[in-house]
């Protein structure tokens, strides 16, 4: 496994990347700039939203991707 990568048993593995929220959009959608510069669209895990986190543009989170569809990704922590 590369660096980056997490493996979920039978499931497919996750790329997981770190990046900045640039925007804020409607029902817990946001637009972050990842690392390499690449603009993507992530929306709030369930956990986050269960703790009511609050998610700034600004805040530079974790994001959660699959090999499938690389302009879209799961928000899974706020560093």
């Amino acid at each position: 496994m590369k660096s980056g990568e997490v493996y979920l048993g039978m499931k497919e593995k996750r790329l997981i990347r770190e990046g900045l929220i640039t925007e804020s959009l409607s029902n817990g959608m946001f637009r972050v700039q990842l690392n390499n510069k690449n603009i993507v669209m992530g929306y709030i895990s369930g956990k986050i939203r269960k703790n009511l986190l609050r998610i700034l543009p600004g805040d530079f989170v974790k994001i959660e991707m699959t090999h499938y569809d690389s302009n879209k990704g799961r928000i899974i922590y706020r560093l």
